[in-house]
């Protein structure tokens, strides 16, 4: 089970989103294809880019609460203060990548590439 974890600043494209995601995965030498879905923070439910990207991808894209989220935090390669005033949890892409594998499979996930970043998104890969 395999998932990459998205955050991006409103209005961040599903392009930009998708260059970041494929970068990252041609760093780790994986296919898009070894995908099993995409994740990222409830706040970003209603988000046009990684909506779009999901539907492009044809992956599944779970959305976790601030609580869920911060369930994580043990985990983190690096957390933000930052991040959590805005979205109640001290990360995003890392702990939204970690809550979906495991959810998913029901077995513990770790990261496999912590928190990559691009100018309005951030993306995380985990493994369970």
């Amino acid at each position: 089970m395999i998932v990459a974890g998205l955050g991006c600043r409103r209005g961040c494209t599903a392009a930009e989103l998708r260059e970041l995601l494929e970068q990252t995965l041609a760093q780790l030498a994986l296919p898009l294809s070894a995908l099993d879905g995409l994740a990222s923070s409830a706040l970003k439910r209603d988000e046009a880019g990684l909506l779009q990207l999901a539907a492009e991808l044809k992956l599944p894209l779970d959305f976790f609460s601030a609580e869920q989220l911060a369930a994580h935090e043990s985990q983190l390669s690096e957390g933000s203060e930052f991040v959590r005033e805005l979205t109640g949890a001290a990360s995003v892409a890392e702990a939204s990548a970690l809550a979906s594998a495991s959810e998913r499979s029901g077995r513990v996930a770790a990261l496999i590439c912590p928190k990559q970043r691009s100018a309005a998104a951030t993306l995380a890969i985990a493994r369970a």
